[in-house]
């Protein structure tokens, strides 16, 4: 008989409620300061980050071999006969080779690695659709072969309040980054279905870029039902504004505030963040 464990990296912002529900695993990245080093979402908090970006920024790595490893030890331990590991996407970090590797030097359990081309809650997604299969008694084969369709389910857009944090981490062109900066762009950014940063749309200023972020989500809500997840960067007010207006639209099946971005996006995002998931319901 097939027991499925689930595992995911700490980028998914995944919620405790929802990893003990589903005793989900989950591998945290690391977060390096000068004098130390920090698992993320374990012992260090996205609050930290951003007070500490300006006068000592981290800079971040994959989750441990040693992690991973043990993690397969606790697996065996616990008898699961099988894995699905959802991941960041592999364009913006080399979590999901990292992981095949270790699950290759671990046959008794046969894993199936999800690229999930996506980061935040469109991998949180992934993992409770997986649960709820499991749940279902779907086969581990079942279950694998509707993860990309779920995935082409999921759409992100986010603003950021600068773009040095994603040219500091490599996340975006150096050329482009500085133009945008010097004109006061403030790009709608979007994850195309490679699981790449690209840019959605160009708008000046940050009132108009929070407006125009709205005018995207709504074109999509005006044709299908969607679940939507907010997240933020130290823009809180910001970012619950923006929720309230969706609240009220006849097709948000489900608007959700999910707090803060995760330390380690934290990083890479900067303040300011505001990203809007939304995932189209059957």
């Amino acid at each position: 008989m097939e027991k499925i464990a689930l595992i995911t990296d700490s980028a998914s912002d995944i919620t405790k409620d929802i990893v003990d529900k589903y005793n989900v695993k989950v591998l945290p990245f690391k977060i390096i300061y000068r004098d130390k080093e920090y698992s993320d979402g374990v012992d260090i908090t996205s609050k930290y980050v951003y007070d500490t970006l300006e006068t000592n920024a981290p800079t971040t790595s994959l989750p441990s071999m040693r992690d991973m490893e043990e993690m397969y030890d606790e697996l065996k331990k616990e008898g699961y006969t099988h894995a699905i590991v959802v991941t960041i996407s592999s364009k913006l970090s080399g979590f999901n080779n990292a992981i095949k590797l270790i699950s290759e030097d671990h046959p008794e359990i046969k894993t199936y690695v999800h690229d999930s081309k996506s980061i935040s809650k469109g991998e949180t997604i992934l993992i409770e659709e997986s649960a709820e299969m499991i749940k279902q008694g779907k086969s581990f084969d079942e279950i694998v072969s509707e993860l990309p369709k779920i995935t082409d389910r999921i759409n992100i857009y986010f603003v950021i309040g600068t773009l040095e944090y994603l040219i500091r981490g490599g996340r975006i062109g150096k050329v482009a980054g500085t133009i945008a900066q010097f004109l006061n762009l403030k790009p709608i950014v979007s994850v195309d279905k490679e699981g790449e940063y690209y840019t959605y749309a160009k708008v000046r200023g940050r009132k108009q870029s929070l407006n125009k972020i709205y005018d995207v989500v709504v074109s999509k809500l005006n044709d299908k039902k969607y679940d939507i997840h907010i997240m933020h960067g130290e823009a809180e007010a910001e970012a619950m504004t923006l929720l309230d207006k969706f609240k009220d639209h006849k097709n948000a099946n489900f608007v959700n505030f999910g707090g803060y971005l995760s330390p380690v996006s934290g990083v890479h995002s900067g303040p300011g963040f505001i990203g809007v998931l939304i995932y189209e319901k059957e």
